[in-house]
């Protein structure tokens, strides 16, 4: 079940990020793109709780403070996340934007050790390593005029980085928010916690919406045809790593993820129309190949 769980899980993150990139590309911003995940996705989750909780014959449990401190911060935390990889769709193809997201795994060892102490073996660093030498590789774009150092400072590797750095922290945050929930039950607790961050962000994303792209909100509602299915693969990508989790330890679960890179390649390629040059490749392959000694190692 949770190998099932988990191929799930990657197929409907690579679905919803395809979907992204389309509205990307037809009239929405980064903002309301990011939005329509949220919108349609919230009000599914509410009413799957709401029959979930008389159907197990339990009440809601109690949520205090931390749970809402942890929610609110990851909930923040993707809005930004999201809304960097929808942007950075815009500057590199589709499936270099999704090989950038995936540094979150390395970002989070090496914030483990930077913040928390926790040391790191000496396969993790060399892991890390790798994963550098194809940050660096997949970043260098040769098209532009400058050197070296010029061609690797562009707007795309930064929006690289920042997405993976606030998807790790988003992670850590759900994680706290999850186990705060007074339940036994981890289902319970996976829905109310992805009930709880989802209507967090619609409030604060539809705010920011309002205030400063006018008319967005609009425009997401009548592409709900598409905005929509943003909403329920988000719902269901959310749903699957949950489960996945929750049945199996998150080393073996990550590693059977990396198979969103290769959806990815195969949406790039196959939907998008769109060309892997050798060095992205060799990039692609030396930051995946370094995610899966790192997770190997934990």
């Amino acid at each position: 079940m949770w190998i099932i769980a988990t191929l799930s899980a990657a197929f409907f993150q690579t679905l919803r990020f395809m979907l992204q990139k389309h509205l990307s590309t037809a009239g929405l911003s980064a903002g309301g793109s990011t939005f329509a995940r949220f919108v349609f996705a919230a009000p599914v989750v509410v009413i799957l709780l709401a029959f979930y909780l008389p159907g197990r014959g339990v009440a809601l449990p109690h949520i205090g403070g931390s749970f809402l401190a942890y929610a609110v911060a990851g909930g923040a935390a993707q809005i930004l996340a999201t809304v960097c990889v929808v942007i950075l769709f815009s500057h590199r193809n589709f499936a270099v934007g999704i090989t950038f997201k995936k540094t979150e795994v390395i970002q989070t060892a090496l914030a483990g050790f930077l913040i928390l102490g926790e040391g790191i073996a000496v396969a993790g660093l060399f892991a890390i390593l790798i994963g550098l030498i194809g940050v660096l590789v997949l970043s260098d774009m040769p098209a532009l005029k400058g050197g070296l150092l010029r061609r690797m400072g562009n707007r795309a590797t930064a929006l690289g980085l920042l997405s993976g750095a606030f998807f790790a922290i988003s992670a850590v945050c759900y994680r706290g928010a999850s186990l705060e929930v007074g339940s036994p039950d981890p289902l319970l607790r996976a829905g109310i916690t992805l009930c709880a961050v989802l209507l967090f962000q619609v409030v604060a994303l539809g705010a920011y919406l309002r205030g400063f792209e006018r008319g967005e909100i609009t425009r997401v509602i009548y592409a709900w045809r598409v905005a929509g299915w943003v909403g329920l693969t988000s719902m269901a990508g959310s749903m699957s790593w949950f489960t996945a989790f929750t049945l199996m330890n998150a080393a073996y679960v990550n590693a059977l993820g990396q198979i969103e890179l290769i959806f990815a390649l195969l949406a790039s390629v196959l939907f998008f129309k769109e060309k892997i040059t050798a060095r992205e490749g060799i990039g692609i392959a030396l930051i995946s190949l370094s995610v899966l000694v790192l997770i190997a190692v934990l």
